[in-house]
């Protein structure tokens, strides 16, 4: 193929190189890397080969890394979610930070800049003697609802002990993701997101099957955000008035595929409006597949789109980028490339969106993004990916 067929043929991906700035925080590019558990931290830390996996995303053009979820310090925070599923992280003090500084450092050299998620996974936990799975109402949700390869886990999760939470023991996993912000901003993080999506602990308080509280914690839309809220007001007081804060959400849980953490615009903005007003940046909307409309019988709007809308703040994209495929169909067979990229930069030129995460590409080969830039083959996704670090 000569230059000039390569040229009409190729999309022009310039517009996802500008810079963007997210509060005080300017990024090389709007490609970030989304954040993926890999389980490779014995101990709940990170080693050299965690640290030579980011630097490998950053070299190849990654303009913002996301880490891997990270647990707070609650005894409930991370485990086995039934997918084996081990070796998680968590910020505990002094040698998570310094592990995590290393990281920093490594990434930093490049131009990159580099968050950490922070997450609790709530009722998405099996069982452990030592700490009981923690739901705001003791509930994980309809196991039968579940994927196929997952619901004989589901039944197992939902089955289990999970006492009512207190007040007290609410406000004390609150104070839990402070401390963790505080940690992350000691290693030396540009940032931080917080996950609220898919089901985890963030989530399970907003969704209405698994959050039947009555009282502060619980009740209509708008009240059942108290405890996102009050999550987010600890990590803002925590790293400062400079730093941005990213929040994913999604409307599907790992629970239930199908289900909707609101069925209107009106509804999305009673939950996104006061976490915008309590300090989030950036809203990352988590969908299988970033153009899908999130309420079909209004518009043609991504969730991405909706959430930018509704609360005037920045917005991610994410979801099925570059494949033909959604990630939990390629966990046991490949998928091969999707010319979506068209699609997404037409929706990015109309200002539904503002990052861009890619998932699955990065897993699989740490210079995808600049490959993509430069017009090279993209492989298809290898299912292995996920059992290594490259």
């Amino acid at each position: 193929m000569t230059i000039a067929e390569r040229t009409r043929s190729e999309p022009d991906l310039s517009p996802l190189f500008e810079p963007l700035t997210i509060r005080g925080v300017t990024v090389p590019n709007r490609l970030a890397m989304a954040p993926m558990t890999r389980s490779f931290c014995p101990d709940n830390l990170p080693g050299d080969d965690v640290v030579g996996y980011y630097q490998r995303r950053a070299e190849g053009e990654t303009g913002l890394v996301v880490t891997e979820a990270i647990g707070t310090d609650h005894p409930a925070a991370v485990g086995d979610t039934g997918l084996g599923e081990a070796n998680l992280p968590l910020f505990r003090g002094q040698d998570t930070i310094d592990a995590w500084a290393r990281v920093v450092k490594a990434v930093h050299p490049t131009g990159a800049k580099i968050i950490p998620q922070l997450w609790h996974q709530g009722p998405m936990r099996m069982p452990n003697a030592d700490a009981p799975a923690f739901s705001p109402s003791g509930l994980y949700g309809d196991p039968e609802k579940a994927a196929d390869y997952y619901v004989e886990k589901a039944k197992i999760m939902a089955a289990a002990d999970m006492p009512l939470p207190t007040d007290e023991e609410i406000a004390d996993v609150v104070d839990g993701f402070g401390r963790a912000a505080a940690q992350a901003m000691a290693a030396g993080f540009d940032g931080l997101a917080l996950h609220g999506a898919h089901g985890y602990l963030i989530d399970s308080f907003l969704w209405r099957e698994t959050n039947r509280r009555a009282d502060r914690w619980g009740g209509d839309a708008v009240a059942r955000t108290t405890f996102a809220v009050e999550v987010v007001k600890a990590c803002r007081r925590a790293i400062g008035e400079d730093k941005p804060l990213l929040f994913r959400f999604s409307q599907w849980k790992q629970q239930d595929f199908r289900a909707r953490l609101a069925d209107t615009p009106h509804a999305l903005e009673a939950i996104l409006g006061p976490l915008s007003d309590a300090g989030v940046d950036l809203f990352d909307a988590s969908v299988r597949y970033f153009n899908t409309p999130a309420f079909p019988d209004v518009s043609n709007l991504s969730l991405a789109g909706w959430a930018k809308k509704l609360t005037g703040k920045l917005s991610g994209a994410v979801g099925g980028i570059g494949f033909s495929k959604g990630m939990y169909d390629t966990m046991s067979s490949s998928s091969g490339g999707a010319n979506n990229m068209p699609i997404l930069l037409q929706r990015f030129a109309a200002g539904e969106f503002d990052l861009v995460s890619i998932g699955r590409a990065l897993l699989h080969d740490p210079h995808w993004i600049r490959k993509a830039r430069r017009g090279e083959n993209l492989p298809a996704f290898d299912p292995e990916s996920l059992t290594r670090l490259t």
